[in-house]
């Protein structure tokens, strides 16, 4: 067995959407750093990036009702929907950067345009959707949207979800027709192909055993080739972990303190997909929809359009599953060898307090695919079974910390947790992930690369103008940046307006 050394400025741990977004943004920064990439896969982005293994189409916020809540005094909190849909412009404002600069080309390769809708259904809700849409209409990073209560229209926007219904209680929906379908797995890989022309040493089928850090400060990482079992020693001042449900080990592996009391809590997704292109066709926009009660947040259901390898399909779910894994390509015990000393406490205090979630999941687990169909026709009425078939999607790790809330605190969302000197940051967490890249990598590189930021800002905000701005309080950046990001982005048809389906096919 082979026992080098090699020496690198950074070095990538996953070779998913987060590591491809940072590792481009560094090649920009600081183009003369020796940047390493290490991945378990044969190729780029095949567990959480990969198309098939999420539901896309970019979180923004503009149909997940989820991202805003109704409080007690009955007024509608959007804080999370605007913090989300800000984030969101930054990454098609860095892609743009890229398309601009000829670094990646033919966007329609990986976003297109495509309606974002809110749909539901009750007196209740019905009153909640148009409070929603009252708050969100007035603000400018929602120019745009539309409410409708009339079937008749509701029939012109969503014909299947429409048709053959029974309309026998309040139903209504809201529209915005700047929303994206974003292919995560075909943006992954392109970049990759980027990075590799600019000379990042990528190396696939390779495991990181063992993190460790040396006496001068830097990290040294134990690499076993996955092919014929040589081993490595690779040694970087930074490490980013960036290995999605795999990160876990590896944060606990590199011991630093940050990194303790954390746990994780994998929860794998079902879809249903439908390929039939007599339906396909009646239907062209995400639309989401109410969680069940008792439903944790990554199980609003949805029925969404996709755009892949240029073919259409329909995707409806998630439905809950539970695999002990904590990557789809992952070991039965990786739950099992994620609970050390130092987190045991904060796991049992998560079981106590998420009693109901289990018992959720375990009747999502205990569903038959008529029973997944009888949610789908919540959607699609008339809904046949030969239509749909079933697909298993990646595995997302929620994370469970302690906060003043707290011991075992389950959370939904990203986060990233780092060394207090900045030489090893680890991102944990799911949804909404991919489409917050941009905004989660430059958290990243400002608390990692303190040092730098002030040389580096002018370069930052070259390639992402509103950096440090805040959006909503400037409806002129934002119709500006919305239009150029379009132009850009190629999410503008011949008539200037976006969110057109032939548009989007062509």
């Amino acid at each position: 067995m082979g026992n080098s050394r090699t020496d690198s400025d950074v070095i990538l741990i996953g070779a998913g959407i987060m590591s491809a977004t940072l590792g481009s943004l560094l090649k920009e920064l600081v183009p003369e750093w020796e940047i390493t990439v290490i991945e378990r896969r044969a190729t780029p982005g095949e567990e959480s990036s990969n198309e098939w293994n999420n539901a896309g189409t970019g979180h923004s916020s503009l149909c997940e009702l989820n991202y805003t809540v109704e409080k007690s005094d009955g007024s509608i909190d959007i804080s999370k929907a605007v913090k989300v849909n800000q984030e969101f412009q930054l990454s098609r404002q860095f892609w743009s950067y890229l398309v601009n600069s000829g670094l990646i080309s033919n966007p329609r390769d990986f976003i297109s345009p495509l309606p974002h809708m809110s749909l539901v259904h009750g007196e209740q809700d019905v009153a909640f959707l148009r409070k929603r849409f009252e708050a969100l209409s007035g603000n400018p990073l929602f120019h745009g949207m539309e409410f409708s209560d009339d079937p008749d229209q509701l029939s012109e926007w969503i014909p299947l979800v429409m048709k053959d219904r029974v309309v026998d209680k309040p139903i209504a929906a809201t529209r915005i027709e700047s929303g994206t379908d974003v292919n995560f797995g075909a943006l992954t890989r392109m970049l990759f192909d980027h990075l590799q022309k600019k000379n990042v040493d990528i190396h696939f089928h390779q495991n990181v055993d063992d993190i460790k850090r040396t006496s001068d400060g830097s990290w040294e990482l134990k690499v076993r080739n996955l092919t014929n079992g040589t081993v490595e020693r690779r040694r970087a001042k930074f490490v980013f972990i960036g290995g999605g449900g795999g990160s876990l080990h590896l944060l606990q592996k590199s011991g630093i303190p940050e990194g303790r009391g954390v746990g994780g809590f994998p929860v794998s997704g079902i879809f249903m997909v439908c390929r039939n292109p007599e339906l396909v066709a009646q239907h062209h926009a995400k639309v989401y929809g109410q969680a069940p009660v008792g439903a944790p947040p990554m199980s609003v259901p949805h029925l969404d359009t996709r755009l892949i390898d240029k073919k259409e399909s329909l995707f409806f779910g998630p439905f809950a599953g539970f695999s002990p894994k904590f990557l789809k390509f992952g070991s039965m015990f990786d739950l099992l060898t994620s609970i050390k000393p130092h987190n045991l406490i904060t796991m049992l205090a998560a079981g106590v307090k998420n009693i109901p979630l289990t018992n959720y999941l375990i009747k999502q687990l205990m569903l038959s695919k008529e029973q997944r169909l009888e949610a789908l026709r919540e959607f699609v009425p008339n809904a046949k079974s030969e239509d749909w078939e079933l697909l298993v999607a990646g595995q997302r790790v929620q994370v469970i910390k302690n906060t003043a809330a707290g011991r075992g605190i389950l959370q939904f969302g990203t986060e990233v947790i780092s060394a207090a000197d900045g030489s090893i940051a680890a991102l944990l967490g799911a949804s909404p992930g991919a489409s917050t890249a941009v905004s989660v990598m430059l958290e990243v590189i400002k608390r990692c690369f303190p040092q730098h930021i002030k040389q580096w800002e002018p370069k930052i905000i070259e390639m992402i103008p509103s950096y440090g701005m805040s959006l909503q309080n400037n409806p002129e950046l934002i119709r500006e940046m919305h239009a150029t990001t379009a132009r850009t982005l190629d999410l503008v048809s011949d008539t200037g307006e976006s969110g057109n389906k032939t548009a989007a096919l062509n």
